[in-house]
């Protein structure tokens, strides 16, 4: 017969396991769901370069896509569309961006959630230079996205300014107009 110490504590050492196993299935959860939800925006922006017509000078060279700010599973998503797929006959280019350059050049650049405090300097620097900026929080596109990721009924769908597209000198297709979900006002 067992002391009643050693029931104890071999009930200690069991609830210890069980609530490990429960705190790592619960990290490995969030981070499928992390790239997952990656996945899907690689997806869509891949799209993108199918609906969307860029500036005469945007179509020789790299197709670069921009990453602004801390995305890891972002960036490692789009590497592998881009060791795949191409944006016609461009060759992608993805690229992590550290500082907004005025004069770089991007076909499209997605701006994380981590950098919106800079966004007015973002679309300041990179106004008229035919870049679709990106985004992937709420009332973005009336700040100057052309594009805002969002979540409707847990799933990633996208919202649309034309208007700013076509700042930017883009011209975008009747069906991404259609696939876009409306503002909340």
């Amino acid at each position: 017969m067992r002391e009643p110490g050693s029931v104890l504590q071999t009930m200690r050492k069991l609830l210890f396991i069980i609530m490990g196993f429960l705190i790592f299935s619960a990290f490995q959860q969030r981070e499928d769901a992390a790239i997952m939800n990656a996945h899907v925006k690689a997806i869509f922006l891949y799209n993108f370069t199918k609906q969307i017509e860029w500036p005469s000078d945007y179509k020789s060279g790299n197709f670069v896509i921009g990453v602004y700010g801390t995305y890891v599973t972002l960036l490692n998503e789009l590497n592998k569309m881009a060791s795949t797929k191409t944006a016609g006959t461009q060759k992608f280019e993805i690229k992590e961006i550290t500082s907004i350059e005025s004069a770089a050049k991007y076909h499209i650049l997605f701006v994380s959630s981590d950098k919106m405090a800079q966004f007015a300097e973002i679309t300041s620097k990179l106004k008229g230079h035919g870049t679709l900026l990106v985004t992937e929080k709420e009332g973005m596109t009336k700040k100057g996205s052309a594009i805002n990721f969002v979540v409707v009924d847990s799933k990633i769908k996208f919202q649309l300014s034309k208007t700013n597209a076509e700042k930017q000198q883009l011209k975008v297709s009747r069906d991404l107009e259609a696939f876009a979900v409306k503002e909340n006002d």
